[in-house]
């Protein structure tokens, strides 16, 4: 039974991977977001972006969990996620910058 609920589990992932990419009204996403999302897990969703965004600007992990009451340990989670190679958070970040 672990397995099967492991298999709908990546499925239903990969249909939200696809649902993303294929809304492609800003306002309609958030809409979606706010109906699939608690505040909590918004805010969460916030937050590690935020993360990621002053890492790359250079903030001190130090900095960050004092500016943002976050953990350390999320933090250095999101700084070893864009220092990896082929990162995505760092792609994404270039293409945020570059709109």
């Amino acid at each position: 039974m672990k397995n099967n609920n492991t298999e709908i589990k990546n499925t239903s992932f990969d249909e939200l991977v696809k649902i993303f990419t294929d809304i492609h009204d800003e306002d309609f996403m958030k809409n979606f977001m706010e109906c699939l999302f608690t505040p909590a897990e918004r805010e969460d969703f916030a937050n590690r972006w935020t993360l990621v965004k002053e890492i790359d600007k250079g903030t001190t992990q130090r900095e960050i969990a004092k500016n943002f009451n976050m953990s350390l340990c999320k933090i250095t989670r999101g700084s070893k996620e864009l220092n990896k190679e082929d990162s995505a958070f760092k792609k994404v970040l270039e293409m945020y910058k570059n709109n």
